[in-house]
């Protein structure tokens, strides 16, 4: 349900494999911000167990950002790494 409302929503969603488990989400800066003009990728890999268990999420092209590990592209979260729960997302 979750990859279906990102898929109707404006962001560019590209599905891999034919699958909902792992996908592409290219999203553009807000504007008026600093951001504006930036267009960032990002890789999204949902395990069998979503939502009781996190999302991979990592960053396609380069962004220096303290969360986000320089060479891999990871996101470094505590909400999304250790203290993930299916709340986050409004499961109950």
């Amino acid at each position: 349900m979750d990859v279906m409302k990102l898929m109707m929503s404006d962001y560019d969603v590209e599905t891999i494999n034919d699958g909902l488990n792992e996908f592409n989400v290219e999203f553009h800066g807000p504007k008026e911000s600093l951001y504006e003009g930036g267009v960032w990728k990002i890789r999204v890999e949902l395990p069998e167990s979503y939502p009781y268990k996190s999302p991979s999420i990592g960053f396609i092209n380069k962004i220096y950002h303290p969360n986000v590990d320089e060479m891999s592209g990871s996101v470094c979260l505590d909400v999304i790494n250790q203290s993930w729960s299916p709340m986050c997302c409004g499961y109950n």
